[in-house]
């Protein structure tokens, strides 16, 4: 299991993000509008610059939603191996067949 201070982390990532994703998408337009002038895309620039770090969707970690893992993530499941595994080998995931040979 994650450190859950890490998972609230991202968490709070995810709000954020969500929270000023209209704004940033909206500046970010603005900034990379070639037809405007250069101190209006300058300034959009700024603007961006200043809002939070963490409501960047790259600062975003993909996490198990069982344990919290960070890595050996399926995006499919949205879980790690390893909690992938242990719900397979329980008979929870449907279709999900242990090879042995």
């Amino acid at each position: 299991m994650a450190k859950t201070g890490m998972i609230e982390r991202n968490n709070r990532r995810k709000r954020i993000t969500a929270r000023d994703a209209e704004k940033r998408k909206d500046l970010k337009d603005i900034a990379n509008n070639k037809a405007l002038p250069m101190e209006e895309r300058f300034a959009a620039r700024l603007k961006l610059a200043q809002l939070p770090r963490n409501g960047s969707p790259t600062r975003i970690r993909n996490r198990c939603e069982v344990t919290g893992r960070p890595r050996a993530f399926y995006r499919k499941l949205r879980m790690s191996r390893i909690a992938l595994r242990d719900l397979g080998n329980k008979g929870l995931i449907p279709g999900l067949v242990k090879s042995s040979w």
